[in-house]
């Protein structure tokens, strides 16, 4: 298997018949999918999603992939594929789209209409290009076809992407639940004529490469929320992404089998599961769902509320409800289900939710004690089919982090596939199809870029660092006021703190040597103010270091008088 190097040059000019293969995102973390494929001076997109931020990012709302790459050929962008409607893979369009508004988007109808809605709050009109399985179409130089695959959402789709280099398969995300709550299976069948026709390069989903077996069926979960729900004495919280559609509809039947109303909490999954109902993705029998507004009517164990925050989203319903920030409150005798996977990095934020719940009384329910979720990814079984059914001259994994990656790398080389045919690669990892073999060319830039409330890439890692200083150790301010003749002080040092829980008189200890220190600067013949605020910053650092343990932000200000 052949392995990204990190000091990777820019990659040359793309020889002709050559296919360009440039990963933006997806290839080192869960989230954030982004592949640009490049044939004949044109691009295609295969998915453009967000990353959530961990601990260790304060106060970002999203990471975007970096479009920095193609910024200057968004012209010669034939079309966007969404292979389906998580966030992960079409959270970013709106801001892809804010570049250049025209470029069509191709998914299937519940994707579409998915990112459709998204779009509208961005005040974005988008070109829709609605397909299903079985479609083919031709944008550009990129012949497509698209192949039924089983997700943990509705109508997701793998792309197979056909131009003069061969034949690339896209899997999106995917898994083989051979009883699949709305029947649709994946269609193993397209993939076998796919690979009777040649599979030039695979780009198979790794998510659950590391995981051994098969990923257990969906329909599992419907006799295990039945269960918990006839038990619960109280109401029933039940906390799942806002676009897990299959979830949602097993949650409104076991409330309808015990005999329980349905409020949905939460913007983004009320939006999301009234553009399910509408288009028929989800049921809703007799007068199951009612308003949020209206749950006091309604005795507790008469209820249950579906929402958002199952990843610990501190904004997101269920952490407003933990932390008695929400009209929905939980205590003694009520119950909450964590309906869904941790996404790696989220668990300090999913077990401080589940703590908070807990210590308000409320049993909680989760993957950890309970069969209440099912991953929506292929675990190493069927990888391996997958791998021998294709039977492909070349794999780059996608979708994971560099461990589920190697891992899934390694189920291509049992299959059968030479290990130089194996290429793992990382966000702008730069891979090209030449003359039937895939081997990586360079690299471009790829760095996260942050949504920060209004502002986009406006913060970087400085900035980060900064706020994780502020958040962990505290600052120090230190003001002095100097004669603009001698430079001499006039007045101070005036100390303050936040952060901090020491007293007033261990810092005036400090207090001396930041005045002895800039008299000591002044006759040495430093008057310029930004050299005696770097003096101090120099003296409260040493000192802060010896004295207090600690390595706090430090605000030198210099008055002249």
């Amino acid at each position: 298997m052949s392995h990204p190097h990190p000091e990777l040059d820019l990659p040359g000019p793309l020889p002709a018949g050559a296919l360009r293969v440039i990963p933006l995102g997806g290839l080192g973390e869960v989230g954030r999918n982004m592949t640009v494929l490049e044939f004949d001076g044109r691009l295609l997109v295969i998915d453009c999603g967000v990353l959530f931020p961990e601990d260790h990012q304060p106060g970002v709302d999203l990471i975007l992939p970096d479009f920095s790459a193609i910024a200057g050929r968004l012209q010669d962008i034939e079309a966007v594929v969404l292979t389906h409607g998580h966030e992960d893979h079409i959270g970013a369009v709106p801001y892809l789209l804010r570049l250049r508004g025209d470029i069509p988007l191709i998914g299937s109808r519940l994707t579409l209409a998915f990112v459709a809605a998204k779009l509208k709050e961005h005040r974005i009109s988008p070109v829709l290009r609605e397909v299903k399985e079985g479609d083919e179409l031709t944008v550009g130089p990129f012949a497509l076809e698209f192949v039924a695959v089983n997700h943990s959402i509705p109508d997701a789709l793998a792309v197979a992407v056909t131009t003069g280099a061969g034949t690339l398969l896209h899997t999106g995300d995917f898994k083989m639940d051979q009883l699949p709550l709305d029947g649709r299976i994946t269609d193993l069948r397209a993939f076998a004529r796919l690979g009777e026709r040649g599979v030039d390069l695979f780009l198979p989903d790794s998510t659950n490469a590391e995981v051994p077996g098969f990923t257990t069926a969906e329909a599992e979960i419907g006799p295990v929320l039945d269960r918990v729900f006839a038990a619960a004495p109280g109401k029933i919280v039940v906390a799942s992404f806002s676009s897990h559609v299959h979830r949602v509809q097993q949650v409104i039947d076991a409330a309808w089998a015990n005999d329980r109303k349905v409020a949905l909490v939460g913007r983004s999954m009320v939006r999301n599961m009234t553009i399910a109902v509408d288009l028929g993705y989800l049921t809703l029998p007799g007068d199951v769902l009612v308003d949020v507004k209206r749950i006091d009517d309604y005795p507790p164990d008469e209820i249950v509320l579906m929402c958002t925050g199952s990843q610990g989203e501190p904004m997101a319903a269920l952490s407003r409800i933990a932390n008695h920030d929400h009209r929905v409150s939980v205590g003694p005798g009520d119950t909450v289900v964590f309906a869904s996977s941790l996404i790696p990095g989220n668990e300090n934020s999913v077990y401080r939710v589940i703590n908070g719940l807990t210590r308000l009384g409320a049993k909680v329910v989760h993957q950890g004690n309970a069969r209440v979720h099912v991953s929506g990814h292929a675990s190493a079984g069927e990888l391996l089919y997958c791998y021998n059914i294709l039977r492909p001259r070349n794999v780059m994994p996608v979708h994971g982090e560099i461990r589920h990656l190697v891992a899934n790398g390694a189920l291509a080389v049992r299959t059968g596939v030479p290990p130089e045919r194996v290429v793992l690669a990382e966000d702008g990892v730069v891979v090209d199809l030449i003359d039937g073999k895939a081997r990586i060319v360079g690299a471009v830039p790829c760095g996260y870029v942050y949504v920060d409330g209004s502002s986009v890439g406006e913060i970087g890692e400085a900035d980060l660092k900064d706020r994780r200083i502020l958040a962990e150790e505290g600052f120090i301010s230190v003001f002095v006021v100097i004669s603009a003749e001698d430079g001499s002080v006039v007045a101070g040092p005036q100390v303050h703190t936040r952060g901090l829980a020491e007293s007033a008189a261990v810092l005036e200890e400090i207090v001396p040597q930041v005045r002895q220190a800039l008299n000591d600067a002044t006759r040495e013949g430093a008057v310029d103010t930004h050299q005696l605020q770097q003096v101090m910053r120099r003296v409260v650092g040493r000192w802060a270091g010896t004295r207090l343990k600690r390595r706090p932000m430090i605000i030198p200000v210099v008055v002249e008088a």
